[in-house]
């Protein structure tokens, strides 16, 4: 029973507790101790009082699965964040798509369930850790449909960065999106993703810079000082300018040692004739800062003359 939970996120369901031949009564004791805990309808946390509540959205995602039934499919967000997509606000309702009647709502103790019935082909759907979800490809382009375009282009980013997506996958969007609606909008968002972002923030911030018309030369440069050496590989570059853009997002640049590196970092990249401007996730909710803040580092140019290196360069910055 133990393996079972483990390989499922600490879950195990009723029907799986009589195929073990695991009394109710046996269920029934578990929770009333305390030691198992219902997550879901028929669906329980094994040893509850060790692992406290989960956190992993994949877990969460599971649990409505195996809830929902054998015919249960995670869509949408849910679908993302089983494939580890990046880009969408933490979620507070799980979808699950489901045959025809079936897509009754049902209520977990943590969040809600929503029922969807999508016509899904077999090559719509796929398994991931166990977890039957629709593909990458499916599940991308039924988000475009629903999102904004700042997190729509971040999750096309997010899935050509992780190798989840190629190049020919995003001509194949089109077709899966055709005739729904929206369709003619999302079309427009994918010749704006860029594999070479590596989170959310750096999407948004370049998006941002693209549209107030002051757009970065080059992705995720490496410049090298006077003698050759690799002093960093930097998230945005305005080459002329010697301007350099690094997108601080908190769950990194807040560390400790890192706030000690990036301070070193920019000493060098300082030292070497470069001046470099820090951007945030609050500074994207305003369409007009980070351009004005690029605009004004942009109007005075420093002297020097310092190689700069583009790495992996898949398309020019929209």
């Amino acid at each position: 029973m133990q393996r079972l939970a483990e390989r499922q996120d600490g879950l195990i369901t009723a029907a799986q507790c009589r195929d073990l031949e695991l009394s109710t009564a046996s269920v029934k004791n578990f929770l009333r101790r305390g030691v198992w805990r219902a997550l879901s309808r028929g669906v329980y946390l094994v040893d509850a009082d060790m692992r406290g509540v989960p956190d992993s959205p994949r877990a969460l995602v599971r649990a409505a699965v195996l809830s929902a039934g054998p015919n249960a499919v995670a869509v949408l967000e849910s679908a993302a964040a089983v494939h580890g997509l990046q880009g969408l606000r933490p979620q507070t309702r799980l979808h699950v798509s489901l045959p025809g009647k079936m897509a009754v709502p049902r209520r977990l103790t943590d969040a809600t369930v929503v029922p969807h019935q999508l016509t899904l082909a077999a090559e719509h759907v796929t398994v991931v850790d166990g977890i039957a979800v629709t593909s990458v490809r499916r599940t991308v382009a039924d988000l475009l449909l629903r999102l904004d375009r700042l997190a729509a282009v971040s999750v096309l980013d997010s899935a050509l960065h992780l190798g989840l997506l190629t190049e020919e996958d995003l001509t194949e969007l089109p077709r899966l999106m055709f005739g729904r609606r929206g369709a003619a909008t999302a079309r427009t968002w994918i010749e704006q993703a860029d594999g070479r972002a590596e989170s959310p923030l750096e999407t948004r911030a370049r998006l941002r810079c693209a549209d107030g018309g002051v757009p970065p030369d080059e992705l995720q440069a490496v410049i090298t000082g006077a003698s050759g050496q690799v002093l960093a590989r930097v998230d945005m570059l305005w080459r002329a300018a010697r301007l350099i853009g690094e997108a601080d997002g908190g769950e990194v640049h807040d560390r400790p040692e890192a706030v000690y590196r990036d301070r070193q970092r920019q000493n060098d990249l300082v030292n070497a004739g470069y001046r470099v401007i820090r951007l945030t996730w609050p500074d994207t909710q305003d369409p007009q800062l980070i351009p004005r803040t690029v605009r004004r580092a942009l109007a005075s140019t420093p002297q020097g003359d310092h190689e700069v290196v583009d790495m992996n360069r898949r398309r020019p910055v929209p």
